[in-house]
């Protein structure tokens, strides 16, 4: 059989997809609707402009933890297709992939463009049809075929994939066909924060911090970045991705609380001020700060500590010492909304997985229907893990497709 494919979506999951397909079943129609003018438009921005293509993650049952939203769902399709898979894949293809520190995946090129490249010409080399501008207007299914309703024309098809990521018309039309809709909330997005501890640190980072939100169970620890509008960072965006839906009924308008010490408490960070007072009898608090921290911030930390700028730590009292140890491991700081991280947005919600075979990732609603990517309620922590759950979903669609 050389089935009739269309996919509507011209990103990530579905030039997988199609490209999957067609290399098990040359003799299959392909075709890729984009309702815009250019197609692969999130690889091309991705991690600013040289696509965050996978991470090192090589263990499903650890990548799934990157997953707040498909952790369980996720853990099988790895077990077929992982980041091994997708090194592999673009190996063959003539693209490789390097490792940063962080464990984040680029190809040697540090060129989004590369992937963009890679994508497109393999399309072009199995003839999988890429028509721009086209619109999906409607969806129904006429004797077990899909009838593809556009602003341009209609295409009849035998298989049907949506990868049309967080598009709320193709959901609107998904639900009118019968799934349920796990409404859109923002994730991985930045705290806007005013406070004049912050205030003019913007690009300064912290290596080891501890972050929760008051009055909720969500924490995270790791690097913070400061920007101009608050925080952001690897810690902030965990957050952000875990308490996607916490924090979007809250309104964004919570207090965190911050330890710039890490998981140090605050008898210890007494014990250390302490040490410090005992070893620096002459010094200037301002000009020695401990765990390494850096000084714009420690000097910014003593203020808040309500204690003078040119106070020697010979003169500090056990009341500053307090005041300074909660300053640095129990700081409450105002989130007052949120920021786009980068150009990366990204979302929470989408078809509801339990209406999802994924051994295929066929709808198990509707015969012949397909989805991959963030049209899905699948979404990850920043490091790569969203494209390798696009590029997982896409090819598992694909074999899926391809008779």
């Amino acid at each position: 059989m050389n089935p009739k494919i269309i996919i509507v979506g011209g990103g990530a999951a579905g030039f997988f997809a199609a490209i999957t397909a067609a290399e098990i079943n040359p003799q299959a129609d392909i075709t890729i609707l984009e309702r815009g003018k250019d197609v692969l438009q999130k690889v091309k921005i991705s991690g600013g402009g040289r696509c965050n293509v996978t991470h090192a993650c090589f263990l499903p049952p650890e990548l799934v933890k990157n997953y707040p939203r498909g952790e369980k769902a996720l853990l099988s399709p790895f077990m077929r297709f992982s980041a091994a898979e997708t090194i592999e894949w673009f190996g063959k293809k003539g693209v490789k992939l390097k490792t940063e520190e962080d464990g984040r995946m680029f190809p040697t090129t540090d060129s989004s463009q590369t992937i963009v490249d890679c994508l497109e010409q393999t399309a072009a080399h199995f003839k999988v049809k890429i028509l721009r501008g086209y619109r999906v207007e409607d969806l129904e299914q006429v004797d077990n075929q899909w009838l593809v309703k556009t602003n341009r024309q209609s295409f009849t098809a035998d298989k049907l994939m949506i990868a049309a990521g967080s598009s709320t018309a193709i959901w609107d039309l998904l639900h009118r066909l019968g799934h349920t809709i796990v409404a859109p909330v923002p994730s991985l997005f930045t705290f806007n924060i005013k406070d004049e501890r912050l205030d003019g640190l913007a690009g300064l980072s912290v290596q080891n911090v501890f972050v929760l939100v008051e009055n909720t169970k969500l924490k995270s620890s790791g690097p913070i970045l400061i920007t101009h509008w608050g925080l952001s960072g690897p810690a902030v965006l965990r957050l952000s991705a875990w308490g996607a839906r916490v924090l979007h009924e809250l309104n964004y308008d919570v207090k965190i609380r911050i330890n710039w010490a890490g998981n140090i408490n605050l008898e210890e960070a007494k014990v250390v001020l302490n040490d410090c007072k005992s070893t620096f009898l002459k010094k200037q608090i301002n000009n020695t700060p401990p765990y390494n921290l850096a000084s714009r911030l420690w000097q910014r930390l003593v203020i808040a500590a309500n204690i003078s700028e040119n106070l020697i730590w010979a003169d500090v009292s056990k009341k500053q010492i307090q005041s300074l140890a909660e300053q640095l491991t129990q700081g409450i700081y105002t989130v007052k909304g949120k920021s786009t991280f980068k150009e990366e947005f990204v979302t929470a919600g989408g078809i509801k997985l339990d209406e999802v075979n994924f051994k295929t990732f066929e709808s198990k609603l509707l015969p012949n229907l397909y989805f991959a990517g963030e049209v899905l309620d699948i979404d990850a922590i920043t490091g790569g893990f969203n494209f390798q759950a696009a590029w997982t979903g896409g090819w598992i669609a694909g074999q899926a497709m391809a008779f």
